[in-house]
């Protein structure tokens, strides 16, 4: 699926509510080394992407449209 955005729902911001809204969608961006550690690389509020914990997540699978 090269190129097809991945998003995902945060379910959880325990230690992160600075960085992480519970119930907002965040587009995903693929890490395998973060994968490997349990880790989602996430992009947030500023633009920018970071690790957390894969938990806090629940993917989404939306229609290309």
């Amino acid at each position: 699926m090269k190129g097809t955005a991945q998003f995902a729902v945060c379910i959880s911001n325990k230690r992160y509510a600075a960085s992480l809204e519970v119930r907002k969608i965040y587009r995903l961006m693929p890490d395998k080394a973060g994968a490997k550690l349990g880790l989602a690389r996430v992009v947030d509020e500023t633009g920018e992407d970071y690790l957390f914990p894969e938990e806090y997540f629940v993917s989404l699978g939306l229609p290309r449209t």
